[in-house]
C-alpha cells in the first residue's frame, strides 16, 4: 500500500517507516501537520497514518480537514492520547482507528492490513442497514424509516458495535471493553443504562424491535424477533 505517515517524532517515524517497508508498504513521511495536509490533499494514498500531536495543525483538525473535503481514505490515528473520551473524539473527527503509543509494531501492522482490506470493499462497507435502520459509518448518521436520529457519541459507539455483530449476541464484558474501554467492574449498570437510552431511540415508535436482550447472555442487534 502507498502510506502516508504524519509524525513529528524523528525516531518514532523512522521505526514505522523501517517496519513498514518492511512489510512491503511504500510510506512516506511528513514531519508536521500542514506538510501532511497538503500531501493528503493532493496525493493518492491508500492509507494515512496520523499522530494527533503536531506542529503547524494538530492531528485532529487535519482529519477533519480532509473529511471536509471529501477525502475518504482511510486513517489510522497513532498517539498517547489515551482514555475512551479522547478515542472517541478522534473517531468522530473522521478516524478509522485509533492505536495509543507505546505500541507492539506487530499490532500496528495487523491494523494497517485490516484498513487495507476495509478499502478494497469500502464503499460497500461504509452504510450498513438492518430492516429500515440505517447507519452511516463515514458520515456518523443514523436514521430509520428515513428519519435522522440523534445519538450521542458513546450511544453512536455502541450502536455501531452492534452493528459491526450484527445477528450475533454480544455480552456485557464484549461492551464494556470496546466501547468504555472497561475490563472489570461487575457493579457498573452503564451497559444496562446506554442500551435502554439506544432502544427508546431506535425501537420507540416502530412495530419491529431491533434491539433485543438475550436473558443472561448480553445483547442482539437483529430484525428477527
Amino acid at each position: 500500500m502507498k502510506i502516508l505517515l504524519i509524525e513529528d517524532d524523528v525516531e518514532t517515524a523512522l521505526f514505522i517507516a523501517d517496519g513498514l517497508s518492511a512489510e512491503r508498504h511504500d510510506t512516506t513521511v511528513a514531519a508536521d501537520g500542514r506538510v501532511g495536509l497538503n500531501r493528503g490533499m493532493s496525493e493518492s494514498w491508500d492509507l494515512l497514518i496520523v499522530d494527533r500531536m503536531l506542529p503547524e495543525l494538530d492531528g485532529l483538525t487535519l482529519v477533519g480537514k480532509l473529511r471536509a473535503a471529501g477525502i475518504q481514505t482511510p486513517i489510522l490515528f497513532l498517539t498517547t492520547l489515551g482514555g475512551v473520551d479522547a478515542r472517541v473524539e478522534g473517531l468522530n473527527a473522521g478516524a478509522d482507528d485509533y492505536l495509543m503509543k507505546p505500541f507492539s509494531f506487530a499490532e500496528l501492522a495487523a491494523r494497517v492490513a485490516a484498513l487495507g482490506r476495509r478499502r478494497l470493499g469500502f464503499a460497500a462497507d461504509t452504510v450498513l442497514a438492518v430492516a429500515d435502520l440505517e447507519i452511516d459509518f463515514l458520515a456518523r448518521t443514523v436514521s430509520r424509516a428515513n428519519v435522522a436520529i440523534e445519538l450521542l457519541p458513546r450511544e453512536f459507539l455502541l450502536l455501531e458495535y452492534l452493528f459491526k455483530h450484527l445477528g450475533q449476541t454480544v455480552t456485557r464484558s464484549m461492551l464494556l471493553e470496546n466501547v468504555w474501554d472497561v475490563h472489570f467492574d461487575p457493579s457498573t449498570t452503564v451497559v444496562e443504562t446506554h442500551i435502554s437510552r439506544l432502544r427508546s431511540k431506535i425501537d420507540r415508535g416502530h412495530l419491529i424491535p431491533l434491539i433485543h436482550t438475550v436473558r443472561g447472555v448480553g445483547y442482539m442487534l437483529s430484525a428477527a424477533n
